[in-house]
């Protein structure tokens, strides 16, 4: 790599939201050298938010979700084509299409893809679905725009919940499937759990927990149906499977990156570990494809698929990757997101995961507007909030500063009798959906053998 950092050849392997903000970043901070671009599919960077809300409601094409640049970037962009290997040695990726393109560093923001039903010939099947890229969303708006007479939502996690939210704001009938207890429970616990389950069934969804799909019924070709666990089952015209995300890291095997799974290990600066451990300095990891240290959740790695990590992370990784030791810095940003469904804002600050007991801190879950704040080992780690997303910035506060839990009685609207109840949080094998956030434990993945070389023979003395 050449002495300075801000020359030289930088590839960026994912041409998502992530990716794009890593490059805006390299350019706003003084990187003039050559700047690559690959991203699988076609299109330009586009925000996926947007998708399972304003687009299946019709209010927004999927075409137009484009996002917007902070600035002009000076970059190569390899479009529609994926990477296939990184060869760690020579420095270098290699492409679908046979390109080798040569780096001194590199950033992997490959990102996520859909889950795919588990039979493919049932997957296969006209009108079974999933949602994840702008082409499924239109896909999917496509058959809502059809009124199909039922819909099947197979997984009650955040994409599945608003994808049953805009079915039933469109006046269609839908059944959603979840093997664990409650819809978002695997999110936000038990107590949130329960309420998003009296909230869709308020709203007219016909929702079966506890209960799996065991198979999904097609004629000529086309999806009619599925059966369930129970021995019940329905009729339906479109089916989507929203069982969660899996980790874009396949192209990863054989590189000696520390790749699995739960995705791409790195420090807290954003630099890839190999398999071994051993901190790479050219590789670097950023968004939903990256799994990272936070001490305020007790240096367990993390994974996760929000909207603001990946603009966080991307930044501190491309500001990392151009700069010298002293001057680089640490992604330590506390997570948050929010969902929009059935009439509600849901929003959230930590990792409400990370828990041991939730208390009802302000509101009540009888009004829908509240504040749920989570606790773990007597400090607070993680707030929710119901329509009072004004709280999070307080509440974002006092997790950062690890203050006791449970929270005092400042607030006003404090309920009277708030106590603290075990939050309840699944093991997520038993979900059907998968979390947006993941502690996963510390470093290892999988299980590995140390092989020790031999000592060399010993010298010949005469």
């Amino acid at each position: 790599m050449n002495a300075d950092p801000r020359i030289g050849r930088i590839v960026v392997v994912g041409a998502s939201l992530a990716g794009l903000r890593a490059a805006e970043t390299l350019r706003a901070e003084g990187f003039t050298g050559s700047l690559t671009l690959v991203g699988e599919e076609p299109e330009p960077p586009y925000d996926r938010p947007p998708l399972s809300k304003q687009v299946l409601l019709g209010r927004t094409p999927a075409a137009d979700v484009g996002l917007p640049r902070s600035r002009a970037v000076d970059a190569r962009w390899k479009l529609g084509v994926r990477a296939d290997a990184v060869d760690p040695v020579d420095k270098r990726v290699i492409l679908a299409d046979g390109e080798r393109l040569p780096y001194d560093r590199l950033l992997i923001a490959t990102g996520t893809r859909a889950r795919p039903w588990s039979d493919a010939a049932e997957a296969r099947l006209d009108g079974v679905l999933t949602l994840r890229t702008a082409q499924d969303a239109a896909a999917l708006t496509a058959r809502l725009d059809a009124g199909p007479r039922r819909v099947l939502v197979i997984g009650a996690g955040f994409t599945g919940s608003e994808i049953a939210s805009a079915c039933r704001e469109r006046g269609l009938e839908v059944t959603v499937v979840e093997r664990g207890p409650a819809p978002l429970v695997g999110a936000l616990g038990g107590t949130l759990g329960s309420f998003a389950a009296a909230m869709q069934r308020a709203h007219g969804v016909d929702l079966r927990c506890g209960v799996t799909v065991t198979a999904l019924k097609g004629s000529a070709g086309r999806f009619t149906g599925a059966e369930f666990s129970d021995g019940t089952g329905i009729e339906a015209d479109v089916a989507v499977v929203a069982l969660g995300a899996v980790r874009n890291t396949e192209w990863l095997d054989g590189s000696g990156l520390a790749a699995g799974a739960r995705g791409v290990a790195c420090d807290a600066g954003c630099r890839a570990f190999t398999m071994y451990g051993i901190v790479t300095d050219d590789v670097f990891v950023a968004g939903d494809v990256a799994r990272f240290p936070h001490p305020l959740f007790e240096y367990q790695m993390l994974s996760l698929e929000h909207w603001g990590n990946a603009v966080a992370q991307a930044e501190v990784a491309a500001h990392n990757m151009i700069s010298a030791g002293p001057g680089r810095r640490p992604h330590l940003a506390v997570p948050s997101f929010w969902s929009s469904q059935f009439g509600v804002t849901i929003k959230s600050v930590g990792v409400p995961t990370f828990s041991d007991h939730v208390v009802i801190a302000q509101g009540s879950l009888r009004e829908g507007r509240l504040v749920a704040v989570y606790g773990y080992r007597g400090r607070i780690t993680a707030a929710v909030t119901v329509n009072r997303a004004k709280w999070l910035e307080h509440y974002q506060h006092l997790i950062e500063t690890a203050a006791p839990f449970p929270p005092g009685t400042g607030a006003a609207d404090r309920p009277a009798s708030a106590v603290p109840v075990p939050s309840d949080v699944p093991d997520p094998q038993v979900l059907s959906h998968g979390p947006t956030v993941a502690l996963t434990g510390h470093l290892p993945d999988r299980r590995l053998t140390l092989v020790r070389p031999e000592p060399p023979p010993a010298a010949h003395r005469p």
